[in-house]
């Protein structure tokens, strides 16, 4: 998988840990910033991004979830058992999936954009 996100199990929590101080989603955060002035993609404008996606396109992955963002990195998590295991592995796979065809990134910026509630 990929080296920016991982999906894993603590004692009590089902986590995504999103690293975006990595090079690949820098870049991918300039790119959305040029789009929107207001897309300064630290961690806490990802948690915003990701609310006002999720809530669009797919709900199910917002109900239980609780987040930790922080200036380098974004934090979802859910109280730990088989069905919150694997929302948090199908939210890591939307990350991954929007980070590798990160025009769905921009797209949904740009139509979206006035709707998202920055940081």
């Amino acid at each position: 998988m990929a080296d920016y996100v991982k999906s894993f199990a603590t004692d009590k929590y089902a986590e995504v840990c999103f690293y975006i101080e990595n090079n690949n989603i820098f870049a991918i955060g300039e790119k959305m910033n040029k789009i929107d002035e207001n897309a300064y993609m630290n961690g806490y404008n990802w948690e915003a991004f990701f609310n006002c996606y999720l809530a669009k396109k797919s709900p199910e992955l917002l109900e239980g979830m609780n987040t930790d963002p922080e200036a380098g990195m974004y934090v979802a998590y859910y109280e730990l058992s088989d069905e919150n295991s694997a929302r948090a592995k199908r939210f890591e796979e939307l990350i991954v999936s929007l980070v590798e065809n990160e025009r769905e990134l921009y797209d949904f910026l740009r139509e979206n954009g006035g709707e998202i509630e920055w940081d």
